[in-house]
């Protein structure tokens, strides 16, 4: 499982104009894409870390603070442009896989705790960030 996790102090989830999935106040934005053998210890290592990780202002946690988490599907963050001008995107797992990943993780946040808004797996969704820091950071689960 990959997770690029951007400190915001708001964010948006747009499908079709309508607003899907908002936090309003400082938090996280959570891309997260699923790879063929993720399960549930993935699920759980994900989650866990990114309701720990002290990325918040004054080395908080979403956790210490009750911060938001804003989480979207994104399946091209397997993807691999290393040949030729077209990625692959081989390594990300196909909808019926990922998508019961996604919402595993989702549910996993918020029994840690976590306020959970979501994109809409699978749509054309339009993302809006006011990024904070800017602190990004790539995750790979083990």
């Amino acid at each position: 499982m990959r997770a690029v996790i951007q400190r915001v102090l708001s964010a948006s989830v747009r499908v079709d104009g309508e607003v899907v999935g908002a936090i309003d106040e400082p938090g996280l934005l959570v891309y997260l894409g699923v790879t063929h053998d993720d399960g549930p210890e993935q699920v759980a290592w994900t989650a866990r870390k990114v309701w720990d990780l002290r990325l918040l202002r004054e080395e908080r946690s979403a956790s210490d603070v009750g911060a938001p988490v804003l989480v979207v599907s994104q399946f091209t963050l397997y993807g691999d442009a290393r040949k030729g001008r077209r990625p692959t995107w081989q390594a990300a797992a196909p909808g019926p896989v990922s998508e019961p990943v996604y919402d595993a993780v989702c549910a996993e946040l918020e029994r840690l705790g976590a306020r959970v808004a979501r994109g809409r797996f699978g749509a054309d969704m339009r993302v809006e960030s006011v990024n904070d820091g800017p602190i990004t950071l790539v995750l790979d689960s083990p």
